[in-house]
């Protein structure tokens, strides 16, 4: 499979505002299904980051601090990835944050975001959830680290990643894996994926 950037971010909240912004950001490339880059830095918006936020990140206000500002992070971060192609869990809300963030430094994204969690939703309709950490542990992937940590998380959901495009060669039998392929069939109802599927078999 082509080269994708897989992205989380922490934030302080759900949908990005003047009082709710990224805390952290970390994105790992993946080529031919192994991880074979990685950027990750804390991002100071200047922003306080909530109690119950600060618990389930491990992420304070002191250690915000001292990180480097949003502006050069994203500017950082939009150099790292370019036009690469974008894969997050949960994408609708990491592309929310992505957007905002890619805004304040006057850049436009050119790429789309394929969803890890509707894949899976799809592609291991047999798992418990589609939770990051439940799909690691069902799919006997090795936890990275500490959730809710960006870096953490993009390698999970990374890894996730190759492993959904493994069951769509060895399961469904896709040759040519394309980003567009992945960004399409997460818009396909979940009974239908056979069907759909058929398409690129032996391609």
């Amino acid at each position: 499979m082509e080269r994708i950037a897989v992205i989380d971010f922490e934030t302080t909240g759900l949908s990005p505002s003047s009082t709710c912004r990224a805390t952290e950001i970390a994105v790992v490339i993946l080529e031919q299904g192994r991880i074979v880059e990685r950027y990750q830095s804390l991002m100071n918006t200047g922003v306080r980051v909530p109690g119950f936020i600060e618990q389930l990140t491990g992420i304070s206000n002191a250690m915000l601090r001292t990180a480097p500002p949003a502006e050069r992070v994203m500017n950082e971060v939009n150099e790292f990835v370019g036009i690469t192609p974008l894969v997050a869990h949960n994408a609708a809300f990491d592309q929310k944050f992505w957007d905002f963030e890619m805004g304040r430094i006057k850049r436009t994204r050119l790429q789309n975001f394929a969803c890890s969690l509707l894949l899976a939703r799809r592609l291991m309709p047999a798992a418990p959830n589609h939770k990051l950490g439940t799909l690691t542990t069902f799919a006997d992937l090795p936890h990275t680290g500490q959730a809710h940590r960006a870096m953490a998380d993009a390698e999970m959901a990374a890894n996730l990643t190759a492993y959904l495009a493994q069951e769509l060669r060895h399961k469904h039998g896709v040759k040519a894996l394309t980003h567009d392929l992945l960004c399409g069939l997460q818009k396909v109802p979940a009974a239908k994926i056979n069907d759909h599927l058929k398409r690129y078999r032996g391609f």
